[in-house]
């Protein structure tokens, strides 16, 4: 500025203009990080992704679900569900309370939840739910113990963009990367505060 001291705005304003100098008119910005939307995904990169998030993976055909999540519960768990969950997913061997406006107290009490999924991405290993009634309200993923989450192939894509051109920025979105867990300013790991201690995934392989 001439005549006058640049203020830090003035600084970072320039910095910014010189950055564009040379790219077209704005909202013209080339966007190829975006990748292609028949992009296929990793299987194996979301599967290593999810593990590193100290999640349990578990992958098997469709008609395998409920036999998997039979494994994973054990006997004479209270499991609470969505209203849209496939029941065929669910064992018989556990007590199963349909979410139609369960009081929270109930919930948190429960042994797992278990739900659908709106879309995962391989690259980061994060996946999003979108209160569908396959996955219910947001409360349900927050207040059990364990969290036991059932993908489909076609539900994964390769990176954030692809997932975000898939959700409606106006529902819920809950974006999950492997159980909750914070630390301290010692960087002791504590698990469990914001959410589930343990999350399971299924990655239902054969897409039926």
């Amino acid at each position: 500025m001439v005549g006058a001291a640049m203020t830090s705005r003035d600084v970072i304003l320039g910095r910014i203009r010189e950055a564009l100098r040379g790219y077209p008119a704005a909202g013209a910005v080339p966007r190829d990080y975006r990748g292609s939307d028949d992009e296929p995904a990793d299987m194996d990169l979301l599967a290593g992704r999810l593990a590193d998030y100290r999640a349990h993976v578990h992958r098997t055909a469709t008609i395998g679900i409920a036999a998997t999540i039979a494994r994973i519960l054990g006997d004479g768990r209270v499991v609470v569900a969505p209203p849209g969950l496939p029941l065929a997913w669910l064992p018989s061997r556990v007590e199963v309370l349909i979410d139609d406006g369960l009081p929270d107290e109930r919930i948190a009490a429960a042994d797992a939840v278990v739900t659908a999924a709106a879309v995962a991405v391989a690259e980061t290993g994060t996946i999003v739910l979108d209160a569908s009634a396959d996955q219910g309200r947001r409360v349900l993923s927050l207040l059990p113990d364990l969290h036991v989450c059932v993908l489909r192939p076609e539900q994964v894509v390769p990176r954030v963009p692809q997932a975000i051109a898939r959700l409606d920025p106006r529902r819920p979105l809950t974006w999950i990367s492997g159980p909750s867990a914070t630390s301290d300013i010692e960087l002791n790991r504590v698990e469990g505060v914001h959410g589930p201690r343990n999350l399971h995934v299924i990655i239902a392989e054969d897409g039926s």
